[in-house]
C-alpha cells in the first residue's frame, strides 16, 4: 500500500468538492507515474487516497471496506479491472467505481459500465475533469441534491411530466427524488429533453455527447440509452425514450402520469 505525503494542504478548487472528512479513495493502478498523479491531486483536494498496484491487492483492500470512491484501471497485469470489478459487484461492494480507460476503447467502456462501473475517465485526463467526476459520483451515491449552479444557470429547469432536469448542475429529479445518472447519460438525456418528440440520429447524439473526434462507435450511445431507460422506469412518470428503427430516439410525453384511468 502506498500512502500520499501529508505535508500538502488541500486547496480548493471553484465549483469542485473539498473533503471535510477526509474520505478515503482507492487507486488501483499499475503505472506509478499515473498512480502518483491520482495521488497527488487527490491528497491535495482533502481525499486520503490508498494505492494498489495489482488487481489482486486492489480487490483485497477494496473488500475491507471503508472507501467513498476506487479508481480502477482496467488494464491491470494478472487480474484485470474487470475481473476486480466483477468480484466487487458480485461480493455486495456497492463502493462507487470510476474506471480508467484509453482513449477510444468504446470496448472496455461498454463492458465495465455493464459490469457495474458508476463513472470513466480517458486516458490521459484532465485533472479538473477527474476531481469534478468524482465530486459528481460521490453526490449521486450518498443521494445528495443538486450542487450550486454556475452563475446565470441557477434557474434554468426543464420540465418534462415528472422529470425535472437541472443543465447547469448536471442533476435529475424524478417525481421529486434525485435520481444517480453518469455524465454522459445525463448528456444524452439532455440533448432529448431540449428537444421533446423530435427524433435524434445515433450520429446526433454521438456528435453532441461525445464530440466529433470520439472513435468508438454507436453501441456506446445504445447502451447509455438503455440504461436511461430503465432509471426513467423508476418512477411513475409519463416520459419515456422510444426507439424509432433505424433511426435513432426521441423522448416523449404522455399526456397521463403512468398508471393514471380513463
Amino acid at each position: 500500500m502506498v500512502r500520499p505525503a501529508a505535508d500538502q494542504p488541500a486547496i480548493a478548487r471553484p465549483g469542485v468538492h473539498n473533503a471535510p472528512m477526509a474520505d478515503k479513495v482507492l487507486i488501483i493502478e499499475d503505472e506509478p507515474t499515473i498512480a502518483r498523479l491520482l495521488t497527488y491531486n487527490l491528497a491535495q483536494e482533502g481525499y486520503d487516497p490508498d494505492v494498489a498496484g495489482t488487481g489482486a491487492e486492489g480487490l483485497r483492500q477494496a473488500m475491507q471496506g471503508g472507501y467513498a470512491v476506487i479508481f480502477l484501471d482496467l488494464m491491470l497485469p494478472g487480474m484485470d479491472g474487470f475481473e476486480v470489478l466483477r468480484r466487487l459487484r458480485q461480493n455486495g461492494v456497492s463502493t462507487p467505481v470510476i474506471i480508467l480507460t484509453a482513449r477510444g476503447a468504446e470496448e472496455e467502456v461498454v463492458q465495465g459500465l455493464r459490469l457495474g462501473a458508476d463513472d470513466y475517465v480517458t486516458k490521459p485526463f484532465g485533472v479538473a475533469e477527474l476531481l469534478a467526476r468524482t465530486a459528481a459520483v460521490l453526490r449521486r451515491a450518498r443521494g445528495e441534491g443538486p450542487r450550486e449552479a454556475p452563475a446565470g444557470e441557477e434557474a434554468r429547469v426543464i420540465e418534462l411530466g415528472g422529470l425535472k432536469i437541472y443543465p447547469g448542475k448536471y442533476e435529475v429529479e424524478l417525481d421529486g427524488e434525485w435520481i444517480p445518472l453518469r455524465p454522459k447519460e445525463f448528456e444524452v438525456l439532455l440533448y432529448l429533453a431540449e428537444r421533446p418528440g423530435v427524433v435524434a440520429t445515433r450520429d446526433d447524439l454521438m456528435d453532441a455527447v461525445w464530440g466529433f473526434e470520439y472513435a468508438g462507435g454507436q453501441r456506446t450511445v445504445d447502451v447509455h440509452v438503455s440504461s436511461l431507460r430503465k432509471k426513467l422506469e423508476m418512477g411513475r412518470h409519463p416520459v419515456r425514450i422510444e426507439s424509432v428503427r433505424g433511426i435513432g430516439y426521441k423522448l416523449t410525453v404522455d399526456r397521463k402520469p403512468s398508471g393514471a384511468g380513463g
